[in-house]
């Protein structure tokens, strides 16, 4: 323990005694200082044992006292140390009654006790308790590593909450409690995600302070006592972890050591290093490649049992893409017959330079993490490529992320548009791995048609449902159009006949003359005569059912909204 004024007074070489204050001598001691200013609170940091003489105060006049010894308690001073035999044979009773009146430990010096044996012996003791200090967290450190590698990290939350006589928990990147001890700490630990999640906006390494009047201003957790610290975890840019510790108290010196040490070790346990984490992306990118290429045995044999049976049962294929690419003119989905061809960008570069699809993996891996199930993430060069289980927890977190972004668009935000943070999201339908490139195909599909209606995710099963109108909705489509009606609309400029009218209304009607007459109120005769000037004008003929396909098209394209 720090020294405190009891265990001077108790020191049998010093033989203090008590004049005041004897309720209050539990208080530790910072330091001893000697000062003869009649003022010395200026010089003063609070927490010192202020041994006087009273050589430039008259120490017999109460209203002095009281000003000098208030002065003092204003400051923080712990105690006063008065020497006898010096400039007075006893303490002053007007000392002593200002001491007891403001509640300041008053301590007698004997005359033969000189004031540096008070200061050696406050410094002896703070030495003495620094040493305790480190000497019990190099023992905590020793017992947190034993713990790290027996136990894994449950073991070394275990052995930190007993350090520190507190809890402690463990965070995933998404703020979801991984682990928690003791094991009624998980309850208390759940209800720190937003701070979590606030922690990891910030630059690692990253720390704040949350409840136990840590943080005055922040009342969310009023109804917990404990002081908690949150800690990011990682080397990376953005935390993938963070650590809570709950004490009663601000820990002393060894509890700050076993802290610092059990960040040290969950870094090293959650951090895989830069070569170990390379392979497994070159493992990832190299099984989805084998799988694409149509040789699942082969990407069994390579994967062993890294996905535990992922490449055995159903799952689903997701492909995602950032707005950057989207802007950059991604590429549209395959046709039915292209072979399916895999980017196979730079795998070893890292998802947290990646925003929007660095989160998306985030909430795959965490979901997966949590429900015990193995999941596939791999870079696809603007892309992120993502494999599976059918009905497990990372497709469902994927899903519902992408469903928040979609409610939290603002109302005015262009549909088929993106700034570079937006997602858009492409989902194959349940798949094997023999038909891994199916899959594949089928969630570019399914990306194309979610980035061309505006969508942020969009299933293969959902690709058929709608207008296939939005699905045109692009610069070349509308040129096309625009090309095709420009000499009918440069027609009617003419004011010679209304032939583009003419045309929606004859196609509109599966080209029955009456009703389409009708609706243009003219005689058939005249409809007939404006479609026979219709294919003179652009070569081609309306028996062809191309050519009407491609006019109906490019009425729809080039209608307004």
């Amino acid at each position: 323990m720090p020294p405190t004024l009891a265990s001077l007074v108790h020191h049998s070489a010093l033989k203090l005694t008590v004049r005041a204050g004897e309720d209050r001598l539990d208080v530790p001691v910072r330091w001893a200082h000697v000062s003869e200013l009649a003022d010395p609170v200026p010089y003063m940091e609070g927490g010192e044992l202020l041994l006087i003489t009273a050589l430039q105060l008259d120490a017999e006049d109460p209203e002095a006292m009281h000003r000098y010894v208030k002065r003092l308690v204003g400051a923080g001073v712990v105690g006063l140390g008065f020497a006898v035999g010096v400039n007075y044979d006893h303490v002053p009773e007007a000392l002593v009654g200002a001491a007891r009146q403001e509640g300041l430990p008053l301590l007698e010096v004997p005359r033969r006790t000189p004031f540096l044996a008070i200061s050696k012996a406050v410094s002896a003791a703070i030495a003495a308790e620094q040493y305790r200090a480190v000497t019990a967290g190099f023992a905590a450190q020793r017992e947190l590593t034993r713990r790290t590698l027996t136990d894994g990290p449950e073991g070394l939350l275990g052995a930190l909450a007993a350090q520190v006589d507190g809890w402690a928990a463990l965070y995933d990147a998404s703020g979801a409690v991984v682990a928690a001890a003791p094991e009624w700490a998980g309850r208390r630990a759940a209800r720190l995600t937003a701070d979590v999640q606030r922690l990891r906006e910030r630059p690692a390494p990253a720390s704040s302070v949350v409840g136990g009047g840590g943080n005055p201003e922040n009342t969310e957790h009023a109804e917990n006592t404990d002081r908690v610290e949150l800690h990011s975890l990682g080397t990376s840019r953005r935390p993938r972890s963070a650590l809570a510790v709950g004490t009663a108290a601000a820990p002393g010196t060894a509890e700050r050591y076993a802290v610092h040490s059990a960040i040290a070790l969950l870094t090293l346990t959650t951090e895989r290093s830069r070569s170990l984490h390379e392979a497994g992306l070159r493992i990832d990118a190299a099984v989805l490649r084998m799988l694409l290429a149509g040789e699942p045995d082969h990407a069994r044999t390579v994967a062993g049992d890294l996905y535990g049976g992922l490449l055995d049962a159903p799952f689903r294929m997701i492909v995602a893409e950032s707005g950057a690419a989207r802007n950059r003119a991604a590429t549209a989905a395959p046709a039915p017959g292209d072979p399916v061809t895999y980017a196979g960008g730079d795998p070893l570069g890292t998802l947290d330079t990646l925003g929007t699809l660095g989160a998306l993996a985030e909430v795959a891996e965490s979901a997966a993490a949590r429900s015990g199930e193995a999941v596939l993430v791999v870079p696809d060069g603007e892309r992120l490529v993502v494999l599976a289980t059918d009905g497990g927890a990372a497709v469902a977190a994927c899903v519902e992320h992408a469903a928040a972004l979609e409610a939290a668009r603002p109302a005015a935000e262009p549909r088929a548009g993106g700034d570079e943070e937006s997602l858009v999201v492409g989902l194959s339908a349940p798949s094997g791995p023999i038909a891994a490139a199916t899959a594949y195909k089928q969630a570019q599909q399914a990306l194309s048609v979610a980035r061309r209606r505006g969508r942020v995710c969009v299933e293969h099963e959902h690709v058929a449902a709608g207008s296939v109108l939005p699905l045109l909705a692009d610069d070349a489509v509308r040129a096309f159009a625009d090309g095709l009606l420009r000499a009918l609309r440069d027609h009617d400029a003419t004011g010679r006949g209304d032939l583009v009218a003419s045309v929606r209304a004859w196609l509109s009607r599966h080209g029955q003359w009456d009703a389409a007459a009708a609706d243009l109120g003219v005689h058939r005769h005249t409809l007939r005569y404006r479609m026979r000037r219709v294919e003179e004008i652009l070569g081609r003929s309306l028996d062809d059912p191309d050519v009407r396909m491609e006019l109906w098209l490019a009425l729809k394209a080039t209608a307004p909204e």
